[in-house]
């Protein structure tokens, strides 16, 4: 049993909320289901991510530290039956806010399988593990989130959802690559060559920086020359832990690669979704 809590890495949902936080700035939640709301948190939190977690563990069965783990125990076989039973509770309790919502939620489960499973794998392919994941924790959880909770028309699509939806990919294309730069030997040792280990240590801070970049180029876009222009600067100010940190940790690696390491890779991940959720919570408090 504490083999299987640990590799549910329950706290790692943590660094995947500021996307759920980022469509909820945009839903009216005057208007919203507030059990809705808190229904669809905890389907992914608690569920979702939790049971892919899980799943992820229990096909890699890694030796080496993973997200959030330091000394990962070995993943027990009856994980398997664990998430299984997660991810089918996650779509029931989906089509109590709606079947379409039921229908997202499977469609990531069996994106994030495919992902994992270890006679397909998506993840051993660079380009192709990274688009996975750009996508469905990107834009796609983005758009899941907004049309689980709002009424969809044709003007909030075409007018706010796409380039925030981008924001949201972008957000995760800045910081994955990142989580696994510390892992390129074991990763390679398996068979699955990463998007960092294809760039290098370097060109993973790099590649990182210029995803981090066209997120905030894509943030400002809608509001620039308006009344909002002011979140740009706020948005900057919120982040700047987590570029100090970055430049910082970047230099430590081009000085010696060996601190792309496990401990600078979990402090970045923290750090950064820490500025991301409270920016974004402020957002839907105070905005």
């Amino acid at each position: 049993m504490r083999s299987i809590i640990q590799h549910l890495r329950f706290p790692f949902s943590y660094l995947l909320l500021p996307v759920f936080l980022f469509a909820l700035v945009r839903v009216d939640l005057y208007q919203a289901n507030t059990m809705h709301i808190w229904l669809l948190f905890f389907i992914l939190h608690f569920l979702v991510y939790p049971s892919s977690n899980a799943y992820n563990s229990l096909q890699d069965q890694d030796i080496g530290s993973i997200g959030l783990i330091k000394n990962p125990l070995p993943a027990d076989k009856k994980i398997a039956s664990v998430s299984l039973a997660m991810d089918m509770i996650a779509v029931l309790l989906s089509f109590i806010i709606s079947w379409p919502t039921a229908l997202y939620i499977f469609i990531y489960i069996i994106a994030s399988r495919l992902y994992s499973y270890r006679k397909l794998r998506l993840k051993k392919y660079p380009i192709i593990g990274f688009l996975v994941v750009f996508f469905f924790q990107g834009a796609f959880t983005y758009f899941l989130v907004i049309d689980s909770l709002e009424d969809f028309t044709f003007n909030l699509w075409m007018n706010v959802m796409p380039i925030y939806a981008i924001v949201s990919s972008c957000l995760i294309g800045a910081i994955y690559p990142l989580s696994q730069i510390y892992q390129h030997a074991e990763d390679k040792a398996d068979g699955v060559t990463t998007i960092s280990y294809l760039l290098g240590k370097k060109g993973t801070f790099i590649f990182s920086g210029i995803f981090f970049l066209l997120g905030i180029l894509f943030f400002s876009l809608p509001i620039y020359n308006t009344p909002e222009q002011y979140l740009i600067y706020l948005f900057l100010l919120f982040q700047l832990p987590s570029l100090i940190y970055f430049n910082y940790w970047f230099y430590q690696v081009i000085k010696d690669e060996r601190e792309a390491n496990f401990k600078h890779t979990m402090r970045m991940n923290l750090i950064s979704a820490s500025c991301m959720n409270l920016f974004f919570l402020w957002m839907i408090l105070f905005n």
